[in-house]
């Protein structure tokens, strides 16, 4: 992975969909690995709705003005800008201008940061606008081509940018303002515990465990499992599950399989319900997000 300085951003908005003047969104997912993805964007007209994901999201404005609100404040991410959003953090996304926005994003997972930090609480971004001047050029470089494949090394690269920018920038608002880590958040994590609740919901999404069967694998009480959970990796049990069986249905629709038949095949009770669950996680609906893919 090259770690250049690039000019902020500038070499790679020729790589950028031209959005035009044609309403609608566009949707790139470049090379990914486990518990990486990378996405190039563009939008115009009707933004994305209110929504939350269980990853980081750490992206870079290269055309338009991006607009969102996070945290109860109306935010604006100029071109050669970051944004970062923390896991389970609502927001949502229009242009600030008629012309639209485009930006590339990387979504990392939140178990890599706690095995990069060793199983420190998860940094807290309290602001989420980084300006040109703070950002990391290495991260930039992360963007410069998404379709590059990356191998392990790389893999251990991005992330440890990544949450270098993370430890960074929180560390910058702890120290003006006080601590913005989640409350409860310096108690020991019993991490390896946690890890096991989180691999089997991961290992099969569709099933839907019980608070006995999470007591069972962690060897934790079932209260104790629900509030380190969410200090461990940003988000409930409930809605990592849900997550996962939307990371299946994605999977599913960018094959082609038909939206009523992946909503079964990914565990959702119809297609209505995964179509909600969907849009809150995406801000699209599913039939929408198909339709805007590169």
């Amino acid at each position: 992975m090259r770690h250049e300085s690039p000019d902020g951003g500038a070499g790679l908005r020729r790589h950028l969909p031209d959005g035009g003047t044609r309403p609608g969104h566009r949707l790139r997912f470049g090379s990914g690995a486990a518990g990486i993805e990378r996405l190039e964007a563009s939008l115009v007209g009707e933004g994305f709705a209110t929504h939350r994901h269980d990853t980081y999201a750490i992206g870079m404005t290269l055309r338009g003005v991006q607009t969102f609100r996070y945290r109860g404040e109306l935010r604006h991410c100029l071109p050669g800008e970051w944004h970062v959003l923390h896991p389970d953090e609502p927001h949502d996304g229009v242009a600030g201008t008629d012309e639209g926005f485009g930006y590339r994003i990387i979504y990392l997972d939140p178990s890599l940061v706690q095995e990069a930090l060793g199983g420190a609480p998860l940094p807290f971004v309290a602001d989420p606008v980084i300006g040109r001047r703070d950002a990391d050029p290495a991260l930039v470089a992360c963007l410069r081509d998404i379709d590059e494949p990356l191998d392990e090394v790389e893999r251990l690269t991005l992330t440890l940018r990544v949450v270098h920018t993370l430890v960074r920038h929180s560390s910058v608002r702890n120290s003006s303002a006080g601590s913005s880590a989640r409350p409860g958040a310096r108690a020991p994590l019993a991490l390896e515990a946690l890890a096991a609740v989180r691999d089997l919901i991961a290992d099969d999404p569709t099933v839907r465990h019980t608070l006995a069967e999470f007591e069972q694998v962690s060897g934790l009480d079932r209260w104790t499992v629900a509030r380190r959970f969410r200090v461990a990796f940003g988000t409930s049990p409930t809605r990592f599950r849900t997550m996962r069986q939307l990371d299946l249905a994605r999977r599913l629709l960018r094959e082609g399989v038909p939206l009523a038949e992946a909503a079964q095949l990914a565990g959702f009770a119809d297609q209505a319900h995964m179509s909600r669950m969907f849009k809150r996680a995406y801000g699209l609906t599913p039939a929408r997000w198909t339709a805007a893919l590169a």
